[in-house]
């Protein structure tokens, strides 16, 4: 590979997007009526990327039947201004305002942003109940939960946020208060956290049984720093964490986010991109371990995008996807791609989205 065409991380340490060399793969659609529903995505517009509605939209248009979308928080639009625990609502407002425009139907069939999870603070504790109305108030039946900073490791290599948080929430007593508002108000909890801290996410969700904990990457299993080269000892001690997980029927499974630098995969630096089936063989183990121990109705694939397409392409991802359910029954292959998803974060009752319902 050219050294201008090696890949390279951007400010936010994650693999930077070249379509130039995601363009060299093209590989028909499988299976191209089945309906999905994407449940994990970003937008944003940084100085160094690009990644808004027109943007998404040309990812699920390009073949696979993308019915929906879910927003998940990244920090993007905040107000520059007003109390700092209210300045995430930009965020909310300006894809609830994306939601609203792909809702018109005048773009297509995919409803984008059916769901919004936004960021509250969790650390507030009880004082975090007027946030959480203020982002209902904004986005009505869209908004769905939140997200907080999570993902953290002792090393300085181990890195996918934008802004690296200290060692907690998760260990902040005043994180498991917020999750029992957040669960009050009939709202879910996404949780980003590499597989070293899954014990404490366990314990999040046995100590509010009554909140949905929606696991984001398959459970974060690392490949890179202290973990570099020695993938087969870290998929040995992330399995066990996860089983754990699997136990609590309160958690719930995104199966995705393993092209990102994070999971130790070097897709990015080959020649061409992958095509599905080698993309599929690599993840094979942890989403096969995931949907045995979750079960198909308690599991949902995800795209990440734009974040995992530093290494592969929408095409190819989703068609991974469909070669690793290739042995699933029609109403388990229903559930994995839009049905969980829907009941999780009840899409169907978002507005202009009454049709999915079908697909429960």
């Amino acid at each position: 590979m050219p050294p201008d065409a090696q890949p390279r991380l951007n400010a936010s340490r994650q693999i930077a997007i070249r379509e130039d060399w995601l363009a060299r793969r093209v590989e028909e659609v499988l299976l191209p009526d089945l309906p999905i529903v994407d449940p994990h995505h970003h937008l944003w517009h940084r100085a160094d990327e690009r990644y808004l509605l027109d943007d998404l939209l040309r990812d699920t248009g390009s073949g696979h039947d993308v019915r929906a979308t879910v927003f998940v928080q990244c920090a993007s639009m905040y107000r520059p201004d007003g109390p700092e625990e209210l300045r995430p609502l930009g965020e909310t407002e300006f894809v609830n305002g994306v939601a609203a425009v792909a809702a018109s139907g005048f773009y297509g069939r995919t409803r984008a942003c059916a769901g919004i999870i936004g960021f509250a603070d969790l650390t507030l504790g009880d004082r975090v109940a007027p946030v959480l109305e203020a982002h209902l108030a904004t986005a009505g039946a869209r908004f769905r939960g939140v997200r907080n900073r999570t993902a953290w490791h002792p090393s300085p290599e181990v890195r996918s946020n934008l802004v690296t948080p200290p060692p907690g929430p998760l260990e902040d007593p005043r994180f498991v208060e917020g999750g029992r508002v957040l669960a009050a108000h009939g709202l879910s909890l996404d949780v980003w956290a590499y597989q070293t801290q899954l014990p404490l996410v366990s314990a999040l969700a046995r100590a509010v049984p009554g909140l949905t904990v929606v696991v984001n990457h398959c459970g974060g299993p690392l490949g890179i720093g202290p973990f570099a080269g020695r993938r087969a000892e870290g998929f040995a001690a992330w399995r066990p964490d996860v089983l754990a997980l699997a136990a609590l029927p309160n958690v719930v499974m995104k199966l995705g986010g393993l092209a990102m630098e994070v999971s130790g995969l070097d897709f990015h630096r080959h020649p061409d991109p992958p095509g599905s089936a080698a993309l599929a063989e690599a993840w094979r183990p942890y989403v096969e371990t995931l949907i045995e121990a979750f079960g198909p109705r308690r599991c949902m694939f995800e795209s990440n995008f734009p974040v995992d397409k530093g290494m592969c392409g929408y095409v190819a991802l989703w068609n991974a996807f469909k070669r690793l359910a290739a042995g699933a029954g029609e109403a388990e292959r229903a559930a994995l791609f839009a049905g969980t998803a829907i009941r999780t974060y009840r899409l169907d009752e978002a507005p202009g989205c009454s049709e999915l319902s079908t697909l429960r």
